[in-house]
């Protein structure tokens, strides 16, 4: 009976923790508004607007009046630049070479509508994403923010045929005669933008630092299911600290405000990422903040202050990377990106099962057909461990007439009854315990795979077969749900029954459980575990005849 019990009880835990995620994400404690509010140098609050510009390393306060100056003042001359690539359609404003608008060509917003495609970056109230960058110096008018309006030279760029590279440069001249160009390099099938920041100083001595930043509404709502959410939110990473989620409500409790060598930071979304890569063999202060008024949420960095002389000039550059967790690609740009297709705990089993995942999508070039053959592969690894639980169960269920004689025949002796039952199963050469080392063992896999196919954009709008043309959707017309809970009920009816009549009644109501629990879920994920209660049950069947003909 120790095996209906485990298996009740992951069963339990399984649900509970889908639903605790759920709750967290939808009813989790929120920040209050507390009205409007800035950030000063020190990390506080104050009562004069909106800055959203990182302050410079020397106290300036000509740069707080610019800051609030700049935002409350959209100007006239700002316009749009549109650049196309084999990848992305992005627009840059020239007020601030702020791209406010990043387009992935290759992948549609929802899976009904093909033609309109994702807007990864835009400014819509509800959804506004955009990545700025710029320069502050200890003196406010020498240095050009994401506030601060550009010249440029046109106005649409297009990758054209035969080219691999694509540069957009904009032009700004200070008061004192600093010359900043601020340029943007976009390449052939890359979802990396390299964005430099070139001064040349004026007649006066210049001193200031880039930062990048990358500001959002809140995160909440990022899943593209309805039923299940992926964590979406900010992330710093560095070889020191690793991998540190700062979401929505991390922010808004508290500024940060952090020095770390090299890294990076990213705003995640299910399926995609934008993050800020800053150059190499720099100490960065990374910071965070938080708009009551707009409600908006910065998370950027700041590089160390570079102090020139007249007339001699310096670069400032940084990566952005903006489009899908394809891990493959990222952990290409940079040490730690790929942990953004984020498998918790479970990475070390995950990636070897994305691993062969993809290479069946190799030979089928169909994402439902591999799967189908993951969930095989899986089922025969496991084959032997899966052998003895199924063995187990069998023998149990062939001494079950038995055990019923014995319980009424020792009525409320459970101590008589226990001991009976262990002479028996010692005669019988049966380990009532025989099946739960086997179901322990597939758990931690199971929850791998759960999170590979929850987890790759691969999977997103991918087509199967037949009626299901979308394995991250649920089966509009939950055919798979339906077969996987038909599937369960058989598995039970192989298994012996419990003794207790309450696991009995537990058990008779997993099957429609599950099946209106599964409605909601990926395809992808049903496919799999249909597919593998059909081997199970298969497998299990051979055994169980062959036990109860011996």
């Amino acid at each position: 009976m120790g095996n209906h019990r485990l298996l009740l009880y992951f069963t339990l835990f399984f649900i509970s923790y889908l639903l605790w995620a759920q709750w967290q994400l939808d009813y989790g404690p929120k920040v209050a508004d507390s009205g409007e509010i800035a950030t000063d140098r020190t990390g506080k609050t104050t009562g004069d607007g909106d800055i959203d510009v990182p302050v410079a390393d020397a106290p300036d306060a000509s740069m707080q009046k610019k800051a609030v100056a700049e935002i409350r003042s959209i100007e006239k001359s700002s316009q749009v630049i549109k650049v196309v690539t084999d990848l992305v359609t992005a627009e840059i404003d020239t007020r601030g070479g702020s791209i406010r608008k990043m387009t992935l060509r290759n992948y549609a917003a929802h899976a009904e509508t093909p033609d309109i495609k994702l807007d990864l970056l835009n400014e819509k109230e509800m959804s506004y994403h955009v990545a700025q960058s710029g320069l502050v110096s200890v003196n406010a008018d020498s240095a050009p923010t994401h506030n601060t309006n550009y010249e440029a030279e046109q106005f649409l760029y297009r990758l054209a045929e035969g080219e691999d590279e694509l540069r957009v440069p904009l032009h700004w001249s200070g008061v004192n005669g600093e010359r900043v160009t601020k340029t943007f390099i976009f390449k052939r099938d890359d979802y990396t933008i390299n964005v430099s920041h070139s001064i040349v100083a004026g007649h006066k001595e210049w001193s200031g630092s880039q930062y990048v930043q990358l500001v959002r509404a809140s995160a909440a709502g990022m899943s593209e299911s309805n039923f299940i959410r992926s964590y979406a939110g900010g992330v710093i990473y560095n070889d020191e600290i690793k991998y540190e989620k700062y979401d929505s409500d991390d922010i808004a409790a508290e500024n940060l405000k952090r020095e770390l060598k090299d890294g990076w930071l990213a705003m995640l979304q299910h399926y995609f990422l934008a993050a800020w890569i800053p150059e190499k063999n720099n100490t960065n202060l990374y910071y965070s903040r938080y708009s009551a008024k707009s409600d908006r949420y910065t998370l950027g960095t700041r590089t160390p202050a570079q102090r020139l002389e007249p007339g001699e000039k310096t670069e400032f550059s940084a990566r952005l990377v903006v489009g899908p967790k394809l891990q493959y690609r990222l952990e290409k740009i940079e040490p730690g990106l790929e942990l953004t297709v984020d498998y918790g705990v479970l990475t070390i089993i995950a990636k070897p099962l994305f691993w062969l995942l993809d290479i069946y999508h190799g030979w089928f070039n169909n994402w439902g057909w591999a799967i189908i053959f993951l969930t095989i592969t899986v089922k025969g690894v496991f084959y032997k461990l899966s052998e003895m639980s199924y063995r187990s169960m069998a023998r149990m269920r062939k001494v079950a007439p038995r055990i019923k004689q014995m319980k009424e025949k020792y009525g409320d002796d459970r101590q008589g009854m226990s001991k009976a039952m262990m002479d028996m199963y010692k005669r019988e050469k049966i380990n009532p315990m025989g099946g739960c080392l086997p179901i322990l063992v597939q758990i931690p896999v199971f929850l791998s795979l759960y999170w590979v196919l929850l987890e790759s954009v691969e999977m997103r709008h991918a087509p199967f077969a037949l009626w299901i043309n979308n394995l991250s959707a649920m089966d509009p017309y939950f055919v798979l749900p339906v077969i996987m809970g038909v599937s369960m009920f058989v598995q039970q009816k192989l298994n012996p029954a419990p003794i207790d009549p309450v696991q009995q009644k537990v058990f008779q109501i997993m099957p429609f459980a599950f099946t209106a629990m599964f409605a909601f879920f990926p395809s992808g994920l049903v496919l799999y575990w249909v597919v593998n209660n059909l081997l199970s049950i298969t497998q299990q069947w051979i055994i169980t005849k062959r036990i109860e003909n011996s």
